[in-house]
């Protein structure tokens, strides 16, 4: 096992040069349960991420969001998926470095690997797992004048973190995939009135939700905009009054709005980890499927961030990812000892 931390306990770092079995880069769902999974096989784990606390998307994105396909919760919201998570993992005292991106990657000739991070902290690990989801990300940002200040006063979000601020309002949404589709059928049970605007009658977004949308326009619940375009902003002082849509052929539709919401996806940057030698695949990390590894020993990667045939971009993919990877590094950690599995059920867990 790797060397105690005078931390530990507080689970927030405090020092500089540490040394830890697995150093994991994203504190996102999955790299939430890889610390569940390395914990189970003996070995501590220090995190990193550049957000200020644990979640990734799931926190920073949609935290009210419903997700629906978690093993044993028919329904959950995003928040609560990321706490139960902290909660499984805490037994296993990991140490978390938050507000701090992974700058530097380096072999230390000792079969272990130098971390260092943008606020000069020093992590050495024996091994690294890359759970960075869609790595460093930012929205697609419609191109509209005065963006600026519509964003500055909150009347323009990229991201709802607070279903109760649309109570009573006009909310106008843009795009055509999940996130837009899902939030217009969460908020339209509160606003005062829900417009989508998208460009063309086909939607991204999973069949059952699109029909569920469909039925809340055929209803009046929500307005639909198709085929349209967000084309302007009205409005005082950074105060929106209204969002225009314009099609192909001119023709343009006024819509009152108090929000107007553009989901048009993220801009992925991979940042630093695009530097570190390993075989990528448009952003993506190409890993070897049964056990995660990467083209450079002692290097795994899982989640949203990795790709190979068949890959699925399903949270719960990611948990069974972070549990081959787990094994897979334990072999690294404990290169003279043989693993004797043994099931959560008859192992237990500490405190239990």
């Amino acid at each position: 096992m790797g060397v105690s931390m005078s931390d530990a306990n507080s689970g927030v770092s405090s020092g500089t040069g540490q040394r830890t079995d697995v150093a994991i880069v994203g504190a996102g769902p999955v790299g939430l349960f890889a610390i569940f999974e390395c914990g189970m096989l003996n070995m501590r784990c220090h995190v990193i991420d550049a957000l200020e606390g644990a979640g990734g998307q799931c926190s920073a994105l949609y935290p009210e969001k419903p997700i629906y396909d978690i093993p044993g919760y028919p329904e959950i919201m995003a928040e609560d998926l990321v706490a139960k998570l902290e909660e499984q993992a805490a037994p296993f005292e990991p140490v978390y470095h938050f507000g701090q991106q992974v700058v530097s990657l380096d072999e230390t000739g000792e079969g272990r690997w130098r971390v260092e991070t943008s606020a000069g902290t020093v992590i050495d690990a024996a091994v690294v797992m890359i759970a960075a989801g869609v790595g460093a990300f930012g929205p697609n940002r419609p191109p509209m004048e005065d963006l600026p200040a519509y964003e500055a006063s909150g009347a323009v979000r990229y991201l709802v973190t607070r279903r109760r601020d649309f109570r009573d309002k006009r909310v106008v949404i843009a795009g055509g995939g999940d996130s837009a589709v899902d939030w217009a059928l969460s908020l339209s049970e509160l606003a005062a009135h829900v417009a989508v605007i998208h460009r063309r009658p086909k939607f991204r977004a999973a069949p059952e939700s699109v029909a569920r949308l469909q039925k809340l326009a055929e209803d009046g619940n929500v307005e639909l905009v198709i085929p349209y375009q967000p084309a302007a902003l009205e409005g005082t002082d950074g105060q929106l009054a209204a969002v225009v849509a314009r099609d192909l052929d001119g023709n343009e539709k006024r819509l009152e709005a108090d929000f107007f919401l553009p989901f048009f996806g993220l801009a992925q940057n991979l940042g630093p980890i695009a530097e570190w030698g390993l075989n990528l695949d448009y952003n993506h990390i190409q890993v070897t499927p049964a056990t995660c590894a990467t083209n450079r020993a002692g290097i795994f990667a899982i989640g949203d961030i990795v790709t190979y045939e068949g890959k699925l971009k399903l949270i719960l993919s990611g948990f069974a990812e972070a549990a081959a990877a787990a094994h897979a590094a334990r072999r690294i950690v404990y290169p003279d000892e043989e693993l004797h599995f043994e099931y959560s059920t008859s192992k237990g867990v500490p405190g239990s």
